[in-house]
Order: structure tokens, then sequence, then C-alpha cells
């Protein structure tokens, strides 16, 4: 199911990859861990390399101050280029500084590289029985945030995509880090949403839901395990820790206290159409009215991720559509789960 964006904002188009509107509990969510889902690399070495160029335009302002004495020994270094012309004057006038760059990142992954669980796909299914339960299975592997950075947001996203339909091979020179969103209900029926700040890189000043990214270092994953015993408890870890992290998203981004929040239900997945982002969304009840999570918001927020909590109707969620990115138009999701709701 994919819907337009506005003409004027193609960011906020996206496409639902899994729907469950009646709400999957953690016992009816499953997930399989594997390399099998990590990012196949991309044929075209040129294309892969940009991953490289795409994070040194990025960091490289941080690098070139942090790091400078690595590359002013040189002798025909001269500061006045390093300000003028920085990201030439490394990669053009400093041999090696790619290789620096590369050694930098082996010595210390984590400095420029946080993992992430990435989206290799799912399967809905039904458990056999009187009931026939419906069940998803969601495939995960590892990637990290300067692949994501490399590959997602590399101006030239489109190249790495694969024409077809299947969207797993569609996909699969993305990093497609999933992250997380929580549709966030008050005892009043309001919706919290977050106005994102004009700090951030992504979608500034945008509206979103309460979220992020479930952590791999969590639950203890620095790469895939190969004991196939080991593999399945993982696996069931993996799964929990997709419902606790987003509780913990809740609270972090929001201040309401995690007691306050019902175990979270599993609704669907969400993809951005730009960059192909996909975000995993879960719905909870706050037993804390709107005016309640204002305050509680108020003095615990940082104002660096958001600016302003909102406790919106389902009316007034529809309206800020235009002005949420697609990965985060888990609106449409929630909206299917009312549906279900009413009809049931």
């Amino acid at each position: 199911m994919a819907a337009p964006a506005s003409a004027a904002d193609p960011g906020t188009a996206f496409k639902l990859l899994v729907s469950c509107p009646t709400g999957l509990p953690r016992s009816r969510v499953s997930v399989k861990f594997h390399q099998s889902f990590d990012r196949i690399p991309h044929p075209d070495a040129a294309l892969e390399e940009s991953i490289n160029e795409v994070m040194l335009s990025i960091y490289l302002p941080f690098f070139s101050i942090v790091h400078l004495s690595d590359v002013c020994m040189h002798p025909i270094v001269h500061l006045s280029d390093v300000c003028m012309h920085p990201r030439q004057f490394f990669i053009s006038v400093v041999p090696g500084f790619l290789q620096i760059w590369n050694q930098r990142l082996q010595q210390n992954p984590s400095l420029y590289s946080g993992t992430k669980f990435r989206d290799g796909g799912n399967v809905l299914h039904y458990k056999d029985g009187p009931n026939q339960e419906l069940r998803v299975s969601l495939h995960l592997g590892l990637t990290d945030y300067r692949t994501f950075v490399g590959t997602n947001l590399n101006p030239s996203w489109e190249k790495f995509l694969v024409p077809s339909e299947d969207d797993s091979v569609h996909c699969q020179h993305m990093s497609n880090p999933l992250g997380n969103g929580a549709i966030v209900e008050t005892s009043d029926e309001k919706i919290i949403v977050l106005q994102r700040s004009y700090n951030v890189g992504e979608f500034p000043g945008y509206y979103v839901f309460p979220g992020g990214h479930s952590e791999p270092q969590e639950i203890g994953i620095m790469s895939h395990q190969t004991d196939e015993e080991d593999l399945a408890r993982l696996n069931d870890r993996v799964s929990q820790e997709m419902f606790d992290g987003i509780i913990r998203e809740v609270v972090e981004e929001t201040g309401v206290p995690a007691s306050s929040l019902t175990d979270p239900v599993f609704i669907g997945v969400s993809r951005r159409e730009m960059n192909v982002r996909p975000t995993a969304f879960f719905f909870t009840k706050c037993n804390i009215d709107s005016i309640g999570v204002n305050e509680l918001y108020s003095r615990a927020q940082d104002g660096y991720e958001s600016t302003k909590l909102y406790a919106v109707s389902v009316e007034e969620l529809q309206g800020m559509a235009q002005r949420m990115p697609g990965c985060h138009n888990g609106g449409s999701l929630y909206e299917l789960m009312r549906n279900a709701v009413k009809s049931s």
C-alpha cells in the first residue's frame, strides 16, 4: 500500500510494508536475526566508494579540527587552504587521507558508526489452530550509521536500488536500519506528536511520533552468532528488545514514566519512499491525560531532537500528515487499527 506525497514535499510519501491492524503482542512477533539479512554490497565499486565520500563530507569539519595532526606534517599543508576548501584539500592534496579515515574507523568502529538492526523483510503467517492467530516474523540483519548515511542519505541513493517488486531485493544494497515509532494515546484519547528540532539533520521542524531505533548494543550484540542454540535464544532477545526499546524511546523523548504505559503492540512497518527508510510502529496507551503529558515533557525534554510536544485528536493528526516524513506516517497504521476495532 503506497501513499502519494504532496506535490511540494516528496519526503512525505510512504509505503506500508506490513500492516497488523489488530495489533500484535510480543508473543506473536518473532525475529529471525541472521547475517543473510545484512546489506549486500553494490557491484559498482565506484558507487560503493561513494559511501565513504558521503561520510567524509559530513564529518570532515570535526575530523579536520580534532585530527589535524594526522595530516599537518605534510610539507605543503597551508591552513588557509584547509579553511577555504577543506574537503577538496584533504582528498586531492593530502595523499592517503581516505586511508587514514578508514584506519580510524577500523580502530574504533563505533566512532562514527553506531550499530543498528537492518530491515531484511518480513513474513506474515497464521498459527495453526482454531483461533488462526496472525503472527509476523521480522527478518533482521546488522548495519551501521556510516552505511546508512552513505546509502540511504547518499545523493545518489536511487542508484543503489534494484528493480524488483520484492522489497527485500529492491533494497538489498541499502543500509535500511529499522527505526521504531510509537503511537501513544493519552487517557483523554489524544495522540502524542513531537515537532523535530531545527538542529537535526533530517526533516528539521517536521512532526514525528516518539521513537528512534532498537539498539543491538542494549543486548550485547556486536556481531552475528553462528551457534544454532545460541541463535534461537538471541532471536528471542532481539524480539524482546524491539518491545523494550520502543518504551525506552517514549520515556526518553516525552518524559512519561514507563509505568504509565501499557504493553505495546506491533501494528506494522511504514517505509519512506524517498531514500527507502523503514520504521516499525507500535501502539501503547498512557494513563496520563494530555495536560499531564505536556507538563512532564516540559521538564524532561532537552531541546535537541524535539522542541515541542502536541497532544492531538485523530482529525488534527490527519492534518499533520503533510508535514510528517514518510517513514513516520504511522498515523495511517493507527487509522487502520481504529477501523479494525470499529468493524469488530
